[in-house]
């Protein structure tokens, strides 16, 4: 093999992160957005509170921040779009924090559809319907609670939740 000149084989190692955690403060500023549609939601949990007032004081802590939310008319709207402006829009922040913020707000759009039903019917007085009527808004309470609790603990771990029906909305939303 005269004449054939032979190549040596090279490796070359790459270690590269792809999946790297983010910092945090993207995480604890991802994490924020989440308390909007917690508070939003929680004029559902009233029945609940009511049964198992031990569920109300696991929300005790976040009492200042309920106070002052509740405090100012029109603050979640305004609180909405400052999310929505502030974070979802600003292309300076990662794509964790802008998806996690457009994935809270679509959650807080989301509590508009049980109060849009409640305003075409009266609340029942007695029965099987009054029943059914806590029921509906235990659950919404629940579901509510168990999303934000959720992606609030896939945010602090680095991690990106997917919320049923949401995550692929909000993906499309943040580019």
């Amino acid at each position: 093999m005269l004449g054939q000149a032979t190549i040596p084989e090279t490796y070359v190692v790459v270690n590269a992160r792809y999946n790297s955690l983010p910092e945090v403060t993207d995480r604890l500023l991802s994490a924020l957005p989440y308390l909007v549609p917690l508070f939003d939601g929680l004029r559902y949990g009233k029945f609940l509170f009511l049964q198992f007032p031990i569920f109300g004081r696991v929300l005790t802590p976040l009492d200042p921040l309920i106070r002052l939310y509740f405090s100012f008319p029109f603050a979640s709207l305004v609180v909405f779009f400052a999310i929505y402006a502030g974070l979802v829009n600003n292309q300076r922040f990662s794509r964790f924090v802008r998806y996690n913020a457009m994935q809270s707000i679509l959650l807080d759009i989301v509590l508009v559809l049980p109060g849009l039903l409640e305003s075409l019917f009266r609340p029942p007085m007695s029965g099987l319907g009054l029943q059914l009527y806590i029921n509906a808004y235990n659950s919404v309470w629940l579901l509510v609670f168990v999303c934000v609790v959720y992606a609030v603990g896939s945010c602090l771990a680095g991690n990106t939740a997917r919320l049923p029906l949401i995550a692929d909305a909000a993906d499309q939303q943040v580019r």
